[in-house]
């Protein structure tokens, strides 16, 4: 069955180019030319990853991409755009992009790119069972397959690479994981994006955490990070 990508792109000229490629590649393409088109689509076709340019008419694609995450987390996407600011990237980091690719691109590499992340979302996480979709973690209670993480009344609404995160984490609690490790397990490789995006999601689960005093994650310098928990 062919995997399925919601492309949304304002430019004719540039998305008729692109779907043809990935077509070409063995996919099965949605082109919306808005933002409000896209969430449409969305809704109706629920694709196995978007691809969203940033600056598009009626939504542009980060407003488009909270949308997407408050209803479907799994969901990995990626990025287009003309602009190479450090401030869309950061941006595009914390909303948990899979991935931030700066117009004009090689198509090849796009496509390369889409079937890593397509690749990283359908493979297991080592370390914990995957029967185990739900269990407690210090005072927390981590649901896995619906992408929360709840500590008495508040519950986080997380995303598919938060839960990998936290879960790869967990199975190697209170010992020390390298930095190339987490990054070739959950990113899929340790280039410059990746270690930026890591360290935003580490940031943002050490905020997720914060509830309980026996859970801490560390950095140590120059090597990695330490998931430490006494809930044992």
């Amino acid at each position: 069955m062919k995997q399925h990508i919601l492309l949304a792109e304002d430019d004719f000229d540039y998305a008729s180019i692109l779907k043809q490629y990935l077509e070409f590649s063995g996919f099965t393409v949605t082109w919306a030319k808005d933002g409000k088109e896209a969430l449409k689509n969305f809704s109706d076709t629920k694709p196995d990853i978007c691809v969203l340019d940033v600056m598009m008419p009626h939504m542009d694609g980060f407003t488009l991409a909270e949308n997407i995450i408050d209803n479907y987390p799994e969901t990995p996407f990626i990025f287009l755009t003309a602009k190479s600011l450090k401030e869309d990237k950061i941006k595009g980091l914390r909303l948990g992009a899979d991935d931030y690719v700066v117009k004009p691109f090689e198509v090849e590499e796009l496509i390369l790119r889409i079937q890593n992340i397509l690749k990283r979302s359908q493979k297991p996480v080592v370390g914990i069972p995957q029967e185990a979709l739900v269990f407690s973690i210090g005072t927390y209670i981590f649901d896995r397959d619906n992408y929360t993480l709840t500590h008495e009344e508040i519950t986080h609404r997380i995303t598919e690479k938060d839960a990998q995160l936290i879960q790869f984490l967990y199975a190697n609690k209170n010992k020390l994981v390298k930095r190339e490790d987490i990054l070739k397990e959950i990113w899929g490789n340790d280039d410059f994006f990746s270690g930026r995006s890591m360290d935003v999601f580490i940031s943002r689960l050490r905020k997720y955490f914060s509830k309980d005093p026996n859970i801490s994650i560390p950095s140590i310098r120059g090597l990695g990070f330490q998931f430490n928990s006494k809930d044992e």
